[in-house]
């Protein structure tokens, strides 16, 4: 098929995207070439809410053919968390006639250079966004996220991740240039000159094991960061959340064609009910590249043993928020109470371990006891809540019943000082809609360690009373360097705690959030501007997204010969 997308065409419509992208992360100022809000599509060929609707119920019950070699079957078996059985059937792979054809068009790839797969890769994206309300709806019924939520963290936040990752990984590739005239005085002699060149070379075929909480948000930085440095693609998603990351893989097969390159650059693995697939990729030979987002057990497994690969990965951590004093009392309540709720807690970046002095922290309003602090959290997180069309809006719905049954264990490790409460959800009355419990512990306490030191993925959070604000911040260093964390929170109008903060976080490397009271929330994270995780503690191996995330997925091989 002649090439429909001509390198003059992509370079000119993307590059200067591609520019803006290299400057925000030079200035980690605000940006973003993707809309947040619904109402921002439905011109220049984008599905507004109505059409992004439509061509997601098209595809229940639908055989999603992406015209992949080697498919020896068709699977599925999705049921989304609101109670909807999606129906959708995807190609079953046969691992060694695929493999060798994904291989087959890297040499081609490789050969078109940093700047023409960068816009090849936006290409990709920008297709995405224009169907980012067809995406939503995706994410939505496999993830269990609330639409709004779906919309915004599954379509341009997504977005902006996979964006940040191609402009991270042209960086890198072009901080070598592509050639080079060397020359070595030699006195009276003549002098020494060589020709050399310079070209990035892919590790080879990287597999991206998605996960079912944020199948796009997380999937996109590494498969895009891979796809940029030259390499092929498998995409293995979660069984339970294989339609956004199938379209995905659908939408970059079809641009890969229409740019002239070889489609099965970028494949999908599903995988049949209870099949584990993941463990026989990520060990194969061929694949030499692994992100992954997920259990601490499965990463571990796969750092241990996919020994090949450069393997990525985002695992468990124990967030921890300290509480010590505030400014903004019904600020800091607010700002918390939203973060326990978001997503009924279900996901990576959620407080777990809120740290509070036994002895109660001061306020503008005056002192506060631990108590009273407790107390007028579980009310905010109920007065926000206490609407049930608004919590459905914030909560969602429970992800999977390991998350339920952690839940309802939870309110037996202590004392219950919020207690979750089931929602109903009119559209959809098979959905699992439950409000966050908040259990008090005392630090002090073996058993109560026992309970807190170990994450509780879900809308479980953890009140617990320490000694002081050292003990605070001695036992948020000894959480964050045994157990991880991808976000850090506190609370202090002291120089003294805010410094002891930081420099625990620092010598652990945690993200820190300070004195979080507005509409900016611990558990959330800007593309070209936070980093998400940091990669130096057990919570995750890398960070989303940095040189280094990018750097190592492709070498520099050098040609040199005499001028």
């Amino acid at each position: 098929m002649a090439a429909e997308l001509t390198a003059h065409q992509l370079i000119e419509q993307h590059r200067p995207t591609l520019d803006q992208a290299l400057e925000a992360i030079r200035t980690r100022a605000y940006w973003s070439p993707h809309p947040e809000h619904p109402k921002a599509y439905g011109e220049n060929g984008s599905l507004d809410m109505a059409a992004g609707k439509a061509a997601f119920d098209a595809h229940l019950g639908s055989r999603l053919d992406l015209g992949q070699p080697g498919t020896d079957d068709w699977v599925g078996g999705e049921v989304s968390p609101y109670g909807i059985e999606l129906g959708v059937t995807y190609p079953h792979a046969d691992v060694d006639t695929l493999l060798p054809a994904m291989r087959a068009g890297q040499r081609a790839w490789r050969d078109a250079g940093a700047e023409m797969r960068a816009v090849v890769c936006l290409e990709i994206l920008k297709r995405i966004s224009d169907r980012t309300h067809e995406f939503a709806h995706a994410v939505m019924h496999t993830s269990g996220q609330a639409f709004m939520m779906a919309f915004q963290a599954g379509g341009p936040h997504a977005q902006d991740r996979g964006l940040e990752a191609v402009a991270y990984a042209y960086v890198e590739q072009v901080r070598t240039p592509d050639n080079a005239e060397w020359t070595k005085p030699q006195g009276k002699r003549d002098p020494l000159a060589l020709t050399k060149r310079f070209t990035p070379v892919p590790r080879g075929v990287a597999l991206v094991i998605g996960c079912n909480t944020f199948p796009t948000w997380n999937g996109y930085p590494g498969l895009f960061a891979s796809l940029a440095t030259g390499n092929a693609v498998l995409v293995k998603p979660h069984p339970r959340a294989v339609l956004p990351l199938a379209l995905t893989v659908q939408v970059a097969r079809e641009v890969l064609t229409e740019a002239g390159f070889d489609p099965n650059l970028v494949a999908l693995a599903a995988e049949r009910t209870g099949e584990g697939i993941a463990k026989t990729l990520a060990t194969r030979p061929e694949i030499r590249i692994i992100d992954y987002t997920g259990s601490t057990a499965f990463g571990d497994w796969l750092e241990a043993n996919a020994r090949q690969a450069q393997v990525y990965t985002e695992k468990a951590g124990v967030n921890t928020v300290l509480v010590e004093s505030t400014d903004n009392y019904k600020g800091m309540l607010s700002n918390l109470a939203f973060s326990l709720s978001l997503y009924s807690g279900q996901m990576c970046t959620t407080p777990q371990n809120l740290l509070i002095p036994r002895d109660g922290i001061r306020t503008e309003e005056g002192p506060r006891s631990y108590d009273e602090v407790v107390a007028d959290l579980a009310k905010s997180v109920g007065g926000l809540l206490g609407d049930d069309a608004r919590a459905n809006g914030l909560l969602g719905a429970i992800v999977n019943p390991d998350v339920k049954a952690r839940l309802e264990a939870a309110a037996g490790l202590g004392e219950v000082a919020l207690a979750s409460r089931e929602i109903a959800n009119p559209e959809f009355p098979d959905a699992v809609v439950r409000t966050p419990v908040i259990v008090k512990l005392d630090g002090a306490k073996p058993d109560d360690q026992a309970a807190f030191m170990n994450e509780c993925f879900g809308p479980v959070s953890f009140a617990v009373a320490v000694d002081s604000a050292a003990d605070a911040v001695a036992l948020l260093r000894r959480t964050i360097s045994n157990k991880g964390a991808m976000t850090v929170g506190a609370y202090t109008t002291s120089e003294e705690v805010e410094e002891a903060v930081q420099e625990a976080c620092l010598e652990e490397c945690a993200q820190l959030s300070l004195n979080l009271t507005g509409g900016v929330y611990v558990n959330q994270t800007a593309a070209f501007s936070d980093f998400h995780g940091s990669g130096g503690n057990p919570a995750a191996n890398a960070a989303l997204c940095d040189g280094a995330f990018v750097a190592n997925r492709f070498r520099v091989v050098e040609t040199r010969k005499e001028a």
